[in-house]
């Protein structure tokens, strides 16, 4: 069984390191490919002195466009199945061991491990879809409100250790890397439930996940992450539009969850200086360029 990890890294070099020395551990991988997503840390200059590598630089083209090469690539190497996660998961010496163990059923498309941050069980996995009702959440029976200490069907995991099975690029094809960052993940996974595979939480097979730590007040960490805001916005809008069942819910969910931006905006451009109300036709934009499935790096 030919069985390829993918790396996607953008700037996090110590975590690199110790991501590769944890999957070197796991077999049997036969090949790491990281994917380099343009760092300016040292990480390009890190990866060409490391043996038993394959290595794409590229342009930052966001997760969803890192694992869209990754996967590719993966592909064209004849993977049987592909392991794929972030620079910021550390799977433990057992895992693949674990996953290898449900393998076998064919109608499994994609295991999942189980990801840990400091010791608790971190996860934002769910088991349904709500693609009807417009006033509650696209994700239904998260696991995190659960006990689950057996393998479970779900419906939705993140790139943070997604065990792909090779069949299921075969039919559905490569991430869509028009996304950037946000939803690329569930955007797949709903793709894999709807070409008629399963997705299967294990328990067992256990990552760890880095836990980043700030000290900054609400008004630095929004400032920080404000850029992101946009891309949550017009891809949630996406899927919502994209998948949805009625107009409701192509419509409605994604112009609340706007709405509760541009409040936000309202409320706190008066006192800081994170927004202003230019940000409201950005939000605006977003939430448009979502329902018409105009994907793509934000300018």
């Amino acid at each position: 069984m030919n069985i390829i990890a993918v790396v996607v890294t953008y700037n996090r070099l110590e975590l690199l390191k110790r991501n590769i020395a944890c999957l070197k551990q796991n077999r049997p991988v036969s090949c790491i490919i990281v994917v380099n997503n343009g760092s300016t840390d040292g990480t390009t200059a890190w990866l060409s002195n490391e043996e038993g590598l394959v290595v794409i630089n590229q342009e930052n083209v966001g997760g969803s466009g890192g694992f869209y090469s990754g996967i590719r690539q993966a592909c064209l190497m004849e993977a049987d199945w592909i392991w794929c996660m972030d620079d910021d998961v550390f799977p433990r010496s057992d895992c693949m061991e674990h996953l290898l163990l449900h393998v076998a059923n064919g109608n499994v498309g994609i295991l999942a491990p189980r990801r840990l941050q400091e010791g608790k069980i971190f996860t934002n996995d769910f088991q349904a879809l709500n693609l009807t009702n417009p006033f509650t959440s696209l994700y239904k029976r998260k696991l995190s409100k659960m006990e689950i200490s057996y393998p479970v069907e779900i419906c939705g995991t993140a790139f943070e250790g997604l065990f792909i099975r090779r069949s299921v690029v075969d039919k559905i094809g490569l991430p869509n890397k028009e996304l950037f960052i946000f939803c690329d993940d569930t955007d797949y996974c709903i793709r894999t439930i709807m070409a008629g595979y399963k997705i299967v939480y294990i328990p067992d097979a256990l990552m760890d996940k880095e836990k980043f730590f700030s000290n900054d007040n609400w008004a630095e960490r929004n400032r920080k992450k404000k850029w992101k805001r946009f891309y949550q916005v017009r891809n949630s809008a996406y899927l919502n539009h994209h998948y949805g069942k009625n107009w409701f819910v192509k419509y409605l969910r994604g112009f609340n969850n706007v709405l509760g931006y541009m409040l936000m905006v309202v409320l706190t451009c008066w006192f800081t200086d994170v927004y202003n109300l230019k940000d409201i036709t950005k939000f605006w934009k977003s939430y448009r360029d979502g329902i018409g499935e105009k994907l793509g790096i934000m300018k």
